[in-house]
Order: C-alpha cells, then structure tokens, then sequence
C-alpha cells in the first residue's frame, strides 16, 4: 500500500542546482526518519542525507555545505535541494522512509524504497 515517488531528476551542468522530491502515499501513520541514498554505475548505495522526524538531518562528505534536506510531515514529502554540483554527484537517487503503516489494523513498521530519479551532471 505505502509508495514512494521520486521526481526532479534530470540533466544538470556542473555548478548548478537540482531539486528532488519523494511523496509518500498510502496508508500512512508515521514517518520516522527518511533519507537519500543514490548509486552511481559500478558504485555501492550510499546514504546522501537523511532526516529525523523532528529535523535533524546528517549528510555525507561528500555533500555537505551543497546538499539540504527537508521535509514536510503534512504531506509525507521529503526533499533534497543540491546545489553546486558535481560530475560525481551522477547517481541514480533513491528515496528512503522507516514508515509505520495501516494495514487493516495492523501497523508495521518497515523500510520503504523509492524507484529511484537519475541525475547527471555534465562536466
């Protein structure tokens, strides 16, 4: 039941800025933290940045200072805003939720994935 859908991927020039966002939809009662991860070809995942329910946020090195990550409770969304960016910021960008859902009662806590926004930087 529970969903989440990347967008803002595309095609960047190094030094520029891009904007994703994750919508979480279905039957949805909390969502503790949630995070971006991305994975460029020939490359591990790796965790980008994530985000507490109440706002605290950690980032990689590697994108700390370009990277900002929010969120909107109301609505179930997280973002990523980058800015500056880079050739190796090129990855395939997943979005990730610890979600405690309603199944007919039941409410599990689980670990949702998003189907993943390419992003590439052209250098």
């Amino acid at each position: 039941q529970v969903q989440l859908v990347e967008s803002g991927g595309g095609l960047v020039q190094a030094g520029g800025s891009l904007r994703l966002s994750c919508a979480a939809s279905g039957s949805i009662l909390i969502i503790y933290n949630m995070g971006w991860y991305r994975q460029a070809p020939g490359n591990r995942r790796e965790l980008v940045a994530r985000i507490t329910r109440g706002s605290s946020t950690d980032y990689a090195d590697s994108v700390k200072g370009r990277f900002t990550i929010s969120r909107d409770n109301a609505k179930n969304t997280v973002f990523l805003q980058m800015h500056n960016m880079k050739a190796e910021d090129t990855a395939v960008y997943y979005c990730n939720a610890d979600i405690v859902a309603d199944f007919s009662g039941n409410s599990p806590r689980s670990d949702y994935w998003g189907q993943g926004t390419q992003v590439t930087v052209s250098s």
